[in-house]
């Protein structure tokens, strides 16, 4: 789990092909990794990923197909700039919202414009993906955490305020850029409740459940 504040912006140093998965060595820069152990997750551009091997000054990863397919990596290139983020802890703050790493889709830079100091952009999400994005709701954008100012259709709007441009990669995105977005986890979980159906799965008022509270003293 992550918040979506990034910590550091690391470098992608090798790419090796392995198949249709790719293995990746990820230059951390600043990011501390004194507490960092083979297994561990970090989040590389918003995705999840597992510490197969730990540097000095980096680390290992493997990227599944199914993930590469998802993802801007597939076309991702030696040099390329990547968000970082460590797995949060139980005393960790919840500066952003709750992030998963488990990127749905790669989004679209339609438009960029300044406002002020800040970034404003638009960017076109995939239409299946365009209902899970609401005014005022979050929205993870290449593992930054994000408010959407603005939803019409497929379409919706950010802000990035300087301080979140420079410190990570969202202030050299350009029109036609693709970029990983996740989106809030709590609006997947909530349609999967609300549309799954299965007639063999007891209901809460069924005869089991009220005999069990019955036995348990609930029920008198």
């Amino acid at each position: 789990m992550f918040t979506g504040i990034i910590e550091s912006v690391g470098t992608l140093r090798k790419i090796e092909r392995l198949g249709d998965d790719i293995r990746l060595n990820v230059a951390s820069n600043k990011l501390d990794l004194s507490d960092v152990r083979l297994g561990d997750s970090i989040a590389t551009n918003g995705v999840c990923l597992t510490v197969v091997e730990c540097l000095s000054d980096g680390y290992v990863a493997d990227i599944s197909a199914e993930t590469v397919s998802l993802t801007g990596f597939a076309k991702y290139q030696v040099g390329t700039r990547v968000n970082l983020e460590k797995a949060v802890t139980p005393t960790t703050r919840l500066g952003g919202h709750m992030v998963s790493g488990h990127v749905d889709g790669v989004a679209t830079v339609d438009d960029r414009q300044y406002r002020g100091k800040a970034i404003e952009f638009w960017l076109s999400a995939p239409a299946e993906l365009a209902r899970y994005i609401a005014h005022k709701g979050s929205i993870t954008l290449d593992g930054v955490s994000l408010t959407v100012n603005e939803v019409q259709d497929n379409r919706f709007r950010l802000t990035i305020v300087p301080h979140t441009a420079t410190e990570t990669t969202l202030e050299s995105l350009k029109a036609g850029d693709k970029v990983n977005i996740e989106v809030d986890l709590i609006a997947r979980h909530l349609e999967r409740l609300m549309t799954y159906t299965n007639k063999e799965v007891p209901q809460p008022e069924s005869n089991v459940t009220m005999d069990l509270l019955a036995r348990s003293g609930f029920l008198r």
